[in-house]
């Protein structure tokens, strides 16, 4: 029977992840063995770091959660919903409304020629609410001034430091008050006080708002901002 890791705590699950294997290669081929029969459960208003040596499995395990890649076998649910089950038109809307995400690279976290209130509310445009409506330019206003970047939304993210990007990746996470934020490696290339600020917003994330977060690191200074550490190792949590 496979092990299945809780976080603790007595909350509802905001993620949960059933005998998720995931195997790289041709359809019917052995291939490479990235995800063994991974288990595990994360409750909501929780902030779990998962980590492990380069090839571990901690990407693909993120990838799998966050239903950026389907598995080859096992079942992920975020709030209940099983991500098996979705159509991939389905599967985006789920990720647009319901996950927010902060990447490694400043390339794939914002978009350079949109303005950075532009990219704070984005996903918002892309669910269907006017780029112009006040509602939403007054909550893109509200999350840089709480990420410490108010009086900037105009300009481009090209004139922001690694840092400020980083931070500014982490107000359009929140934008559309995700359920479940996912994290790669954030503050991987950012010096340690730009980092110390992003994983505090990340933490005020779920302390204040009761959002979940998983984040995905290899230093050990970052993992110890969660209330929670999983270690990956072979594909499997140990």
């Amino acid at each position: 029977m496979d092990t299945v890791t809780t976080v603790t705590g007595v909350r509802a699950t905001a993620l949960a992840l059933e005998s998720v294997t995931r195997r790289h290669g041709p359809r019917g081929g052995r291939g490479t063995l990235a995800l063994d029969a991974v288990s595990c459960a994360v409750p909501a208003g929780s902030f779990t770091a998962v980590v492990g040596p380069s090839g571990s499995g901690k990407s693909t395990f993120l990838q799998c959660a966050a239903g950026l890649d389907r598995p080859s076998s096992g079942t992920v649910r975020v709030g209940g919903t099983d991500l098996g089950s979705l159509s991939e038109a389905a599967l985006t809307r789920l990720r647009r409304d319901r996950i927010g995400f902060v990447f490694q690279s400043h390339a794939l976290n914002l978009v350079p020629s949109l303005t950075i209130e532009e990219n704070v509310v984005l996903p918002l445009v892309l669910a269907g609410a006017g780029p112009t409506d006040e509602r939403v330019l007054a909550r893109g206003r509200d999350l840089l001034a709480r990420v410490g970047l108010a009086g900037r939304g105009g300009q481009v993210p090209a004139t922001l430091s690694g840092g400020q990007q980083q931070r500014v990746a982490v107000a359009r996470a929140l934008v559309t008050a995700p359920e479940v934020i996912f994290a790669d490696e954030p503050t991987a290339s950012l010096d340690p006080e730009s980092a110390g600020l992003v994983l505090g917003l990340l933490r005020d994330a779920v302390r204040a708002d009761g959002r979940t977060v998983v984040m995905v690191t290899h230093e050990p200074a970052a993992a110890s901002w969660a209330d929670t550490v999983l270690t990956m190792d072979g594909g499997r949590l140990r």
